[in-house]
């Protein structure tokens, strides 16, 4: 039996993931843009809104992906005379894996979860607390200025990352050459960052600072 015709439906289904991420991106950047620009909460409550349903288009995506091609993979084990209704039986279980849904899965979303984390750091830097940021501006200029210097290049950042781990921001292209170099040393990556003691720094840990990044862009318009 071939399963090209299966395989190639998966893909497409796979490609359509991305557009899943794309759309979750944006939504992300237009709430930190209404944040930005001191707009309504009911607008920002609306995009999180966007985000959650985006976050359920992702899992039910996943869990169809998932049950067809473990439907696929028993059929090719088994081997059986005739071949059964595929379909049927990856419908069965992926409602099966719908049954077990629980808002939680939404909230644990990555891309979802970036979201949250942004747009409160990102209310932070532009509703918080004035009288405290007022106290020594000199001091909070300097120390955001310090914050935008890669570890690695000691040049100002263009497209920031931070580490899940430490917490630690690097400039992207610098830390992914980094990761890349040690790997084919068959070496482990320490954080650049002066007197960090971690010592495995992976690609799968960086995520983008859009927060750090508008900083940035910001201080340059100035």
């Amino acid at each position: 039996v071939s399963f090209n015709e299966i395989d190639s439906a998966l893909s497409s289904l796979k490609n359509c993931q991305s557009f899943i991420n794309s759309g979750m991106d944006v939504a992300t950047q237009v709430a930190l843009d209404l944040v930005e620009s001191c707009n309504d909460e009911e607008d920002v409550n609306n995009m999180e809104k966007v985000m959650l349903e985006y976050a359920t288009m992702d899992r039910e995506l996943n869990h169809y992906i998932k049950a067809f091609e473990e439907t696929v993979n028993q059929v090719k084990r088994e081997k059986p005379e005739n071949l059964p209704d595929l379909e049927n039986l990856a419908h069965e279980k992926f409602l099966e894996m719908e049954s077990m849904n629980s808002d939680s899965d939404l909230q644990r979303n990555e891309k979802y979860t970036y979201f949250k984390d942004q747009l409160k750091e990102m209310k932070k830097q532009y509703h918080g607390n004035d009288t405290i940021e007022q106290i020594d501006e000199d001091i909070a200029v300097t120390r955001s200025q310090m914050n935008f210097i890669c570890p690695i290049t000691q040049v100002t950042m263009k497209r920031p990352v931070r580490n899940k781990v430490c917490g630690h921001i690097y400039e992207e292209d610098a830390i992914l050459e980094m990761i890349q170099t040690q790997k084919q040393k068959k070496k482990k990556v320490r954080c650049p960052k002066m007197g960090c003691s971690h010592v495995d720094v992976k690609g799968s840990d960086l995520v983008r600072d859009d927060i750090l990044k508008r900083m940035i862009d910001s201080q340059k318009k100035q």
